[in-house]
């Protein structure tokens, strides 16, 4: 218990997240394996007929084919494509100057879909946010200028993403120079990821989320 606990608490410092994917699936441009640990600012892509699961304690997020994501501690950044988040610690979304947020910490099942400029939210469980910041990227951080919209569970809405919101390329390769990339720290980190993970998502027989998300 002691262990698990100091593990648990590690992975709550850096941040970090448990990647499931198959084949083709590219982290900070490299091929990335079954299972692989990741960190913030790192940048997901799932090419055709590839996809994968992100997995942290009380949240999953399934990135759907040909999606672009960038990883954060408390949400993703999406550039393109489509992602499936299940949460009960409201991890959100963000593309470009719009954020998609859960109304509650209650266990919440919601879509986002961002194709040719038009980002669509589907409320699949409880009811999400949908706030358009009117400046720069740097106001959506920090919650400025916002106009908020609610999206009911069973509804869609759809918003015209007019601020540019293109994920930055990380400059660092996964694990590169990070004291993560130690053996002696990464290696228990994984594992204990992978214990969080499933006390927080293990405790319903339904499937977290659809494997190809609604649109």
């Amino acid at each position: 218990m002691p262990v698990i606990l100091s593990v648990s608490l590690l992975a709550d410092d850096t941040g970090a997240a448990m990647l499931h994917s198959n084949n083709g699936v590219l982290v900070n441009k490299s091929p990335a394996p079954a299972s692989l640990a990741i960190f913030p600012d790192d940048l997901i892509e799932t090419p055709k007929d590839a996809a994968a699961r992100i997995e942290l304690s009380g949240s999953a997020a399934d990135i759907n084919t040909e999606t672009v994501v960038q990883y954060e501690a408390e949400e993703l950044v999406l550039d393109h494509g489509t992602v499936s988040v299940n949460t009960s610690r409201a991890f959100r979304v963000r593309v470009g100057c719009i954020t998609v947020t859960p109304v509650n910490s209650d266990w919440t099942q919601y879509d986002v879909t961002d194709l040719d400029g038009k980002v669509t939210v589907s409320a699949l469980k409880n009811d999400v946010y949908i706030d358009t910041h009117s400046k720069s990227p740097q106001d959506v951080k920090h919650g400025a200028n916002k106009n908020r919209d609610i999206v009911r569970e069973s509804e869609r809405k759809s918003r015209e993403e007019k601020c540019a919101g293109a994920v930055p390329q990380p400059d660092h390769l996964a694990g590169a120079g990070a004291i993560m990339n130690s053996p002696y720290v990464k290696w228990p980190t994984v594992a204990g990821i992978g214990a969080i993970a499933c006390l927080g998502l293990c405790h319903d027989d339904d499937p977290i989320s659809p494997s190809k998300p609604t649109k």
